[in-house]
């Protein structure tokens, strides 16, 4: 496994690797080519380590009886970032690091499968930073974030599109999809956007009036 390019810049975005299902070689190399910070959860430091990636920045709350430093003296230099508050995941943590380093964008992976309440609460807990950070979360399947009131992105026809609500999102409208939503009204657990398509090759618009949305722009 190729380590990541060496520029330090904030403005290039950070990557998150965290302890969930790991995702191809193919996404992870293209992710740690153009994201010149790499932070590893502590959960995940050993499945990291194994693969040869150059690591900057470990952290967690170091509660499974290892001595990191022992782990990474092979990498310095590197910062290894002690962080036992319960009151927030580790993902939490590493994302608020890094927004106060300045990081405005930042790519997460290893974030979803294995236990479903961290997935659960890794992929809700991107609408916390909409207008804080730019956060999109990927796996082999999806690529996730959280959207503004008002969005349009280019896409080419028949690419998946689910609009998930968090909680209830109201006055909803979109163009460009297969199946439109007209000032719909969206609500968790009842009724969400999932599964429709860019209808052609060019923009898709989204708007809503209340509440948290997610994108997911999904493949098989």
């Amino acid at each position: 496994m190729s380590s990541h390019h060496v520029v330090r810049d904030t403005q290039e975005p950070a990557l998150i690797i965290a302890n969930g299902a790991a995702c191809s070689n193919e996404l992870l190399n293209q992710l740690l080519e153009w994201n010149p910070i790499v932070m590893v959860l502590d959960g995940a430091l050993d499945r990291v380590l194994e693969l040869g990636i150059k690591i900057d920045i470990v952290l967690g709350d170091f509660d499974r009886s290892f001595n990191p430093e022992e782990k990474v003296s092979h990498q310095q230099p590197i910062e290894i970032i002690h962080t036992p508050d319960q009151n927030k995941t580790d993902l939490e943590k590493g994302i608020e690091l890094l927004a106060s380093r300045g990081h405005s964008a930042i790519n997460i992976i290893w974030a979803t499968g294995l236990r479903s309440d961290h997935t659960i609460n890794n992929i809700t807990n991107l609408v916390r930073y909409i207008g804080k950070v730019n956060l999109v979360m990927y796996d082999d399947y999806s690529k996730i974030y959280a959207l503004p009131k008002t969005y349009e992105k280019w896409f080419v026809a028949g690419t998946i599109i689910s609009l998930i609500p968090i909680g209830e999102v109201k006055g909803v409208i979109t163009s460009g999809l297969k199946y439109n939503l007209n000032n719909e009204h969206l609500q968790i657990g009842f009724r969400s956007g999932s599964s429709n398509e860019a209808l052609e090759d060019g923009m898709v618009k989204i708007s809503y009036q209340e509440g948290f949305l997610l994108m997911m722009e999904c493949q098989d």
